[in-house]
C-alpha cells in the first residue's frame, strides 16, 4: 500500500474525477442556530466516542478527523494525510434531502413543511380515492414502533400505513405479501405527485417490510421520492459532458435528474463495496454515493454502540479506498446533518459536518477551518474538475492543491 504520509507526485495535477462519500448523519457539533430546532449542545461524533471510549477509528483520525474545531482534542492523530474542516449549513432544516442538495450547491431558503401531527385529513381522503384503498396512522413515528402497532391491522385490511417523523417526509409502511413491491412503488409516486404546495414534502418514502406480528422487519426495499431540486453541481457534470454516478439513496434524493448511473444499494457494505468498484474503472465526472446505515440503523434507534461499530467497520475500508483511488482523483468524506444517538427523541439534530479532502495533488496535514456553507463542496469539486458552474458555494480546491 502507497504511504499516504507523502504526497505522490504525477506529470499532471488535473483532477478527472470527484469522489463524494456522505456519511449519512455523521455531525459534528450544533450548528450556532441549532437552539431553533431543540438540538443545541448536541454532538454525533463526540457523544459516541464519549459513550464508546474504545472506538477504533484509526484511518478517518489519520485523515483529520480528530484536529476538526470542537473535537476538543478528542482522539487526535499527530500526523494526518487530508485536508479537514467542518462546514455550515445555510439551508433551512436539518433532513438528508435539504443537507444533499446544499452538499450539490443548492441552498433552501424555505424549509420543507413537515406535519408533525400527521397531514390533513382532506388530503388524505383525496389520497384514499387516488390509490383505491383506505389508509390507517396518519401520524408521527418512528417505522419500526409503527409497524409493530398497526401491521396486524394492515394485514388483515389491506390499508397501508400511513406515517410521517419530524422530517419532511410522507411514509408508507406495506407488507410485500399484502400489496407487492411494484404497487407499493406505484401508491408512493401517486402520492408524490399529490404532495404539492403547501405540501410538498421532501420525500415520499416506501418502506416495505415483511414478517408476522411481534417479528415484523423492514425490507431492502425501501425507495425515496423526492421533489426535483435546484439547479446544482450534478446539472453542471452532465452539461460539461461528464458522468454523474450516483450510489446508494442518490438518484432518490436528486429525483434522478442527472444521474448517469444509478447503483441503488442495501446497506454501508453494498454501497462501499460499489464505490470501490467504481473508483477502480476508469471515468472521468463524480461518483457520489451515500452511506445510509449510520443514520437509519443507529442514529434514528439512538443506540450509540452500533453507531460506532459502524463507524469502525467503515474506517477499516478507507485504506482500501485511499490505495484505489487515481493520481487525477479527489476524495471528500463528509455528512449530511447530524443524528446524535445520544440526544433525546428519534430525530436528525441539526450540525456541522465534517469535511475530509484527500487526493494525489492535495495538501495534507492541513486546517480548512468552517467552511460558510455545504455548497463550499460543489463549488470546489466544479473548480476541481475544471467546469463551469453557476450555483453556490465558494470554492477552497486552490487552498488543497499543491501543484
Amino acid at each position: 500500500m502507497p504511504d499516504y504520509n507523502r504526497q505522490i507526485m504525477t506529470n499532471s495535477g488535473n483532477i478527472q474525477r470527484v469522489i463524494i462519500i456522505v456519511l449519512d448523519s455523521v455531525g459534528i457539533g450544533s450548528l450556532p442556530d441549532a437552539d431553533m430546532y431543540g438540538d443545541a449542545g448536541s454532538h454525533t461524533l463526540k457523544h459516541i466516542i464519549g459513550r464508546v471510549p474504545g472506538i477504533k477509528i484509526p484511518n478517518l483520525l489519520k485523515m483529520g478527523l480528530g484536529r476538526i474545531e470542537g473535537m476538543d482534542g478528542t482522539l487526535v492523530c499527530e500526523t494526518t494525510i487530508a485536508s479537514y474542516g467542518k462546514a455550515l449549513e445555510k439551508s433551512a432544516g436539518k433532513d438528508t434531502t435539504t443537507g444533499h442538495w446544499e452538499i450539490a450547491g443548492a441552498i433552501l431558503e424555505k424549509p420543507f413543511p413537515v406535519f408533525k401531527y400527521g397531514f390533513p385529513d382532506t388530503f388524505i381522503e383525496l389520497f384514499e380515492s387516488a390509490i383505491g384503498r383506505k389508509t390507517i396512522g396518519n401520524y408521527a413515528a418512528s417505522g419500526t414502533q409503527i409497524i409493530d402497532e398497526l401491521g396486524q391491522l394492515h394485514i388483515e385490511t389491506g390499508k397501508p400505513i400511513v406515517y410521517t417523523s419530524a422530517d419532511s417526509v410522507f411514509q408508507i409502511a406495506m407488507h410485500e405479501e399484502i400489496i407487492p413491491l411494484d404497487e407499493q412503488y406505484k401508491i408512493c409516486a401517486e402520492a408524490r405527485k399529490m404532495l404539492t404546495g403547501e405540501l410538498a414534502v421532501g420525500r415520499v418514502i416506501a418502506r416495505p417490510f415483511n414478517g408476522k406480528p411481534g417479528h415484523f422487519y423492514r425490507t431492502g426495499g425501501r425507495k425515496d421520492f423526492s421533489l426535483e431540486p435546484p439547479y446544482n453541481l450534478l446539472d453542471a457534470v452532465v452539461d460539461a459532458k461528464l458522468e454523474v454516478v450516483g450510489i446508494g439513496k442518490i438518484y432518490d434524493i436528486f429525483g434522478g435528474r442527472n444521474i448517469s448511473r444509478s447503483y441503488p444499494t442495501k446497506n454501508n457494505a453494498e454501497g462501499i463495496g460499489k464505490t470501490l468498484e467504481m473508483i477502480k474503472n476508469p471515468g472521468q465526472g463524480l461518483i457520489f454515493t451515500n452511506l445510509v446505515d449510520f443514520d437509519m440503523l443507529f442514529g434514528h434507534r439512538r443506540d450509540p454502540e452500533g453507531y460506532a461499530s459502524c463507524l469502525q467497520a467503515f474506517d477499516l475500508q478507507i485504506p482500501f479506498i485511499l490505495e484505489a483511488l487515481k493520481p487525477s482523483d479527489l476524495l471528500i468524506i463528509t455528512a449530511d446533518h447530524g443524528n446524535d444517538p445520544t440526544w433525546p427523541g428519534t430525530d436528525h439534530t441539526r450540525e456541522y459536518i465534517p469535511v475530509l479532502a484527500f487526493g494525489h495533488h492535495i495538501r495534507s496535514n492541513h486546517n480548512l477551518g468552517i467552511l460558510q456553507t455545504f455548497a463550499d463542496i460543489a463549488a470546489t469539486a466544479a473548480e476541481a474538475l475544471n467546469i463551469s458552474y453557476h450555483g453556490k458555494g465558494k470554492s477552497f480546491y486552490q487552498d488543497i492543491n499543491i501543484n
